[in-house]
């Protein structure tokens, strides 16, 4: 997700010469060669690994229920299951795309999946995000309901914010879709896909003790700043799902009226009434 209405695709790494009005490209699975074929079963045998032991019932459910495998995986069918389960489909992109055009595919069930995936030497690390982590980090959750809903009801806020809040929904996206992390019966899991697509992320939001973990508050969400290429110091930890939907269920407007009035949050901050959540001894949802 870009963070301007706008975006110049100079210097970004995808084909954007091929791209229709809302830009989304085609996908052609046979086109990735033996090369990118080994890439996606290296990460997906690493990642998977690491999904098992702190993913999320609900991003779990959804891996079995996609049937992912050692291919990289074919967006039409992929839909299929999708839009039976929950109405979604995968729409192929070229990379990043404007705020505009994401909020858009989001409101209509459509999540938009880089198609092009890195190369070997950046397995742990890359800028813009590839098909790895757009597919294995976010589509999986798209089979459960609740969150499926959260996620069109997000794009709708998006399409409804105009430039001068964007900001604001952008950090909701940050803080939950890409890292956010939720109570469970076992403990502590990652449902965020840049944790969960990163083997180094998912172990620190885990078990590192430098990153504060924050029960999940919305308004407090959308003061907090963020960093995009530094491993995260503020994590917001959910009950469960249903609170990101309530997110999206309040008056827009006002909340944007009264965050306006409130002084920004330094990523990695803990207010004095907050009681950060320690992973070793993170209390079980009730």
């Amino acid at each position: 997700m870009s963070e301007s209405p706008a975006l110049p695709t100079d210097g970004l790494r995808g084909d954007y010469t091929r791209m229709a009005a809302d830009w989304t490209v085609a996908q052609d699975p046979a086109t990735y060669d033996a090369e990118q074929q080994d890439i996606w079963r290296t990460l997906l045998r690493r990642q998977s690994g690491l999904a098992q032991q702190h993913g999320c019932p609900e991003f779990l459910a959804g891996l079995a229920q996609l049937d992912i495998d050692a291919r990289i995986p074919d967006f039409a069918r992929v839909s299929e299951t999708l839009q039976r389960r929950t109405g979604w489909r995968v729409v192929g992109v070229p990379g990043l795309i404007p705020d505009d055009a994401f909020y858009s595919h989001l409101a209509n069930r459509r999540f938009p999946v880089t198609v092009w995936i890195r190369r070997r030497d950046e397995l742990d690390y890359l800028v813009e995000p590839d098909l790895f982590h757009d597919f294995f980090g976010h589509v999986p959750l798209l089979a459960d309901p609740v969150f499926a809903d959260y996620m069109q009801a997000y794009g709708q806020r998006g399409v409804e914010a105009g430039p001068a809040n964007v900001h604001r929904l952008a950090r909701l996206y940050w803080y939950t879709v890409e890292f956010g992390l939720i109570r469970s019966a076992g403990g502590l899991k990652v449902f965020g896909a840049g944790i969960i697509s990163s083997a180094t992320e998912t172990q620190y939001a885990i078990g590192s003790s430098v990153p504060a973990r924050i029960p999940f508050d919305a308004r407090r969400v959308m003061r907090t700043a963020y960093e995009i290429d530094k491993l995260q110091r503020t994590y917001f930890v959910l009950d469960d799902f249903r609170q990101l939907f309530a997110a999206t269920q309040v008056d827009f407007p006002s909340l944007y009226a009264a965050l306006e009035q409130q002084p920004e949050i330094a990523t990695g901050t803990v207010l004095p009434h907050e009681r950060p959540i320690v992973a070793t001894t993170l209390p079980q949802a009730a």
